[in-house]
C-alpha cells in the first residue's frame, strides 16, 4: 500500500495519529510550524518504537519501517499530493478556520479534509471553505495508538461516497467507527458528562465525599474507575474544558453546565495527576482516603448518575445524533463503561429510571433532571430499546 495521509499539528494526537497510519503501509507528512514540536514529536515516536521493540511486540526492521514512513516537516506545501488531511492543532476555532483554508488550496479536488476536534463545531471549523462536500470531523481519542474508537462527523454536504472511504481507511488501521451528528461533544463527550457533573452535584450537595462516590460506582456500577479518579487521570483542565464546549455549544443548556467546584480545581492548579494533586493527593506517601461502605447510600449514589446517563444516551438517540448501537458502542468503546447505557435501560426498565429522575426533579426541583421524552414515551409503552 502506497497512500499518503497528511496530519496538521504534532502534539500527542497528532503523533499519534502518524503513528497508527504509518504502521499500517500509509506514508505520512506530519506538519507543525514549531520546530520544537516537531523534535518532540519525532523523539516521542522514536522512544516508542524502541519500546515495542524491547517488549517483542515488533522487530526492528518493522520499527525502522515504521519511522521511515513519517516525515516530519515545517512545509505545510509538503501535502499537496496526499488523499486524506487531517487537522490535529489545539482547540482553538481561528486557528483550526485558518488552517482548512489553507489546506484547502494546496490539496486536490479528490483530497478528503478532516478535523480531529473533540467538541468544537465541525461545520464552523469548516466553513472556511469553498468545498463542503469533501470534509468532515474524525475525532480520535487519546491514546490514539490504544483506543480503538473513533468517531466520524460528516456533514449535510459530505458526500456519502468520501465518508466510505474515511471508513474504509479507518478500518484498516484497526479502528471502530461510530458515525455521529455535529452536535456538541458528538457522542462520547455529549454522553458522558452526566458521569461527572452529576457526581460533582452529588459531592457539593455534602451526601458523600470523592472516595465515597468513587466506591460506590465501581461497586455496584462494575466501572473501572470512579468519576473523580477519572477526572484527576484525564485532567480537571481538560475535563472542565470539554463540559464548558458542550454547555457553550448546547446554548448553556443546565444539563451541562460546568461545576464550581471543578473550575476552582483548575484554577488552583489542582489537575490531578499530572500535577500532583487534585480530588486526590498523588504525594509520594499520601495515602487515599478511605470510603464509607455504606451499601444503601451507594447504591442511591449508583442509581443516580446511571439514570442521568440513560437519560443522556435516551436523549441523543431522540434527537438522532447517532444510531441505537453507535451511541452504546461509543460508550462501551470510547470510555470503557462495562455496558451499552440503551442496554443497561433496557434491563433495569425504562419506566424505572423515568422514576427515579422524576423523584430527582421532584425532590430539587431543577429541570436538570426531566426525563427524555423517547424515554418517558418507551416507559408509558413498556418498550425497550433492544426490542
Amino acid at each position: 500500500m502506497n497512500q499518503k495521509i497528511s496530519v496538521i499539528g504534532a502534539g500527542i494526537m497528532g503523533t499519534g495519529i502518524a503513528q497508527v497510519a504509518s504502521t499500517h503501509g500509509f506514508s505520512v507528512s506530519l506538519v507543525d510550524s514549531s520546530q520544537d514540536a516537531l523534535e518532540r514529536s519525532h523523539s516521542s515516536l522514536n522512544l516508542v518504537m524502541n519500546r515495542m521493540v524491547e517488549k517483542g511486540k515488533i522487530d526492528i526492521e518493522e520499527s525502522d519501517a515504521i519511522l521511515s514512513r513519517v516525515h516530519w516537516t515545517s512545509e505545510i506545501g509538503s501535502i499537496d499530493d496526499s488523499k486524506l488531511v487531517i487537522e490535529a492543532v489545539i482547540e482553538n476555532m481561528e486557528v483550526k478556520q485558518k488552517i482548512f483554508s489553507d489546506v484547502e488550496s494546496l490539496v486536490s479536488n479528490h483530497c478528503i479534509i478532516a478535523t480531529n476536534t473533540s467538541s468544537l463545531s465541525v461545520a464552523k471549523i469548516t466553513s472556511s471553505c469553498s468545498n463542503t462536500s469533501r470534509v468532515m470531523g474524525i475525532h480520535f481519542f487519546n491514546p490514539v495508538p490504544l483506543m480503538k474508537l473513533v468517531e466520524v462527523i460528516p456533514l449535510e454536504k459530505t458526500a456519502t461516497d468520501l465518508v466510505d472511504r474515511v471508513i474504509s481507511i479507518l478500518r484498516s488501521w484497526k479502528k471502530t467507527i461510530v458515525l455521529a451528528k455535529d452536535t456538541p461533544g458528538f457522542i462520547v463527550n455529549r454522553v458522558a458528562r452526566p458521569f461527572y457533573g452529576e457526581a460533582l452535584r452529588i459531592h457539593d450537595e455534602g451526601l458523600a465525599d470523592f472516595a465515597t462516590i468513587d466506591w460506590a460506582v465501581k461497586e455496584f456500577g462494575g466501572f473501572k474507575m470512579g468519576p473523580f479518579e477519572l477526572m484527576d487521570y484525564i485532567g480537571n483542565d481538560v475535563n472542565y474544558n470539554a463540559t464548558e464546549s458542550v454547555y457553550t455549544g448546547s446554548n448553556y443548556n443546565p444539563r451541562y453546565k460546568p461545576s464550581s467546584t471543578q473550575k476552582r480545581m483548575v484554577d488552583e492548579g489542582r489537575l490531578g495527576r499530572k500535577s500532583g494533586k487534585g480530588y486526590y493527593d498523588y504525594s509520594n506517601g499520601i495515602e487515599m482516603p478511605v470510603p464509607i461502605k455504606d451499601e444503601e447510600s451507594g447504591k442511591k449514589i449508583f442509581s443516580r448518575i446511571l439514570s442521568m446517563l440513560i437519560n443522556e444516551a435516551a436523549d441523543a438517540l431522540n434527537f438522532s445524533i447517532a444510531s441505537r448501537d453507535d451511541i452504546d458502542t461509543a460508550m462501551t468503546t470510547g470510555v470503557n463503561y462495562p455496558m451499552g447505557l440503551l442496554k443497561w435501560a433496557d434491563e433495569l426498565g425504562a419506566d424505572y429510571i423515568c422514576e427515579e429522575l422524576c423523584r430527582l426533579k421532584s425532590n430539587s426541583g431543577d429541570e436538570r433532571y426531566e426525563p427524555s421524552p423517547l424515554l418517558s414515551k418507551m416507559a408509558k409503552e413498556n418498550r425497550t430499546f433492544y426490542g
